[in-house]
């Protein structure tokens, strides 16, 4: 299984994210430079069942892409929440999933007591599983 490195203040910011949101899916994106994650852009969810789905405000997506090409970034990760299910894609995960190249982190909070964070590869509805390093 190939391996990530992630920064443990970039994981950080994710997950207190999630828990922040608690029954909503939260959403964002990771960038990288030199192909090392570097930051974390949040993005609203604005789909009509956001403990359900998640659908990222486009203008936010597009001021976060904008941004990271400002900084020489390129996007590295999406990531959204799972707040009453695994961490693993859905199905709709699996169809809207848009960007091949992009690692995709899913966070469960329907563990006890604590959050489970998986990063996956989802090319042509192929779901290859990645480990997360945190340094």
């Amino acid at each position: 299984m190939p391996q990530i490195h992630f920064p443990r203040p970039l994981i950080n910011q994710i997950l207190q994210q999630a828990q922040q949101a608690e029954d909503s899916e939260i959403c964002g994106l990771v960038s990288a430079r030199n192909g090392q994650p570097v930051r974390c852009y949040p993005v609203a969810n604005t789909a009509g069942q956001p403990e359900q789905r998640f659908l990222m405000d486009p203008q936010q997506q597009i001021e976060a892409l904008r941004q990271m090409r400002e900084r020489g970034e390129e996007l590295f990760a999406i990531y959204h929440s799972h707040p009453h299910a695994p961490a693993l894609p859905s199905a709709t995960d699996l169809r809207e999933a848009a960007y091949p190249d992009a690692l995709y982190i899913i966070i469960s909070l329907a563990t006890e007591g604590t959050l489970e964070m998986r990063g996956f590869r989802l090319q042509g509805g192929a779901v290859e599983d990645v480990e997360l390093v945190v340094d």
